[in-house]
């Protein structure tokens, strides 16, 4: 992907605007292969995290896909990995990021995020967590130790997950690297347009995950994949839902981390940047009622960091 199919960041490397996203239900040697094939039908974007556990399968996929010269070097892949909250502390965060390379198989990171604003006691990686363990995260320092590993050269850039516009402010206030991106939910059912707004006059670069409005066990909404506006445009158009939901963010200058492990639909949803959705399709998108598909909830607690969703979240909440 190159031209307008990137984005530039803060650090001055260049971003993938559709990756795919790795989360999976149960982890195998099947996604190997699954791997393989979406770098075969031009997926250069993988986007991964050490609570995953799908970070070895990634590896292995770029490595085989090196050997079958379907790429020729590891420079064509933009790999995103993040820190746990069980590493979300100074001291853990190198030795993190190392087993993460590891794992991978690689010298380096396109992008290292931090995955919540939020610390949890070190203990096994694990979701769901005891909601006890959940501590506030040193903002300074754990991001003090994200700049060294950029200045290691062990990640070409620095970011955050999940982090309200607020929390950004308390992270840059001493960041002498500014965070690159900023991974959020966002779809056309939550357009976090005053999120946007603040990432864009600071500079950071907003990637969207749950693009569709993932279903999952402990998350989801099905606002996208249902909604009467969106089928309407689609079935106008002659696209499917999920084409237009991505088109749309597309067209918001915002990366997508779209997760299917379905061949035709890996390749549908590299199906949307030859044609565009008219102002009456963009207008008609705004109206769709706004409601977050992952509540937080989990991540509160009467005796940690954050006693209320609104407190999680912030204004944006």
């Amino acid at each position: 992907m190159s031209g307008n199919l990137e984005a530039v960041l803060s650090s001055g490397e260049k971003i993938p605007l559709l990756g795919m996203g790795t989360a999976a239900a149960a982890i195998s040697d099947d996604l190997v292969s699954t791997f393989i094939q979406a770098i075969d039908l031009g997926y250069r974007h993988f986007d991964t995290a050490a609570l995953y556990g799908t970070e070895q399968q990634i590896g292995k996929a770029i490595a085989e896909a090196l050997r079958r010269g379907i790429i020729k070097t590891r420079s064509e892949l933009f790999i995103t990995s993040k820190l746990w909250c069980i590493d979300a502390h100074s001291n853990r965060v190198l030795p993190a990021l190392r087993k993460t390379l590891e794992n991978l198989g690689l010298e380096y990171l396109d992008l290292y995020l931090i995955h919540w604003p939020l610390g949890l006691k070190p203990a096994e990686y694990k979701f769901p967590f005891n909601k006890e363990d959940l501590v506030p995260m040193d903002f300074k320092s754990v991001w003090e130790a994200m700049e060294e590993c950029q200045k290691l050269g062990l990640t070409k850039s620095i970011g955050v997950s999940n982090f309200s516009s607020k929390k950004l402010l308390q992270l840059m206030a001493h960041a002498k690297i500014p965070p690159a991106v900023n991974q959020v939910e966002m779809n056309a059912a939550w357009q976090q347009r005053k999120l946007r707004e603040f990432c864009n006059e600071h500079g950071i670069h907003v990637s969207a995950w749950s693009p569709l409005g993932a279903n999952g066990a402990y998350w989801g909404s099905l606002a996208v994949m249902e909604s009467p506006i969106l089928k309407q445009i689609a079935h106008a158009r002659g696209k499917s839902i999920a084409q237009v939901s991505l088109r749309w963010l597309y067209e918001q200058g915002v990366s997508v981390v779209v997760k299917s492990f379905n061949k035709e639909r890996m390749k549908e949803n590299l199906q949307i940047f030859d044609w565009a959705l008219s102002e009456q399709d963009l207008q008609e998108i705004s109206q769709i009622p706004q409601h977050r598909g992952f509540s937080g909830e989990i991540f509160v607690s009467p005796g940690g960091p954050f006693k209320t969703i609104e407190e999680l979240w912030d204004e944006e909440a």
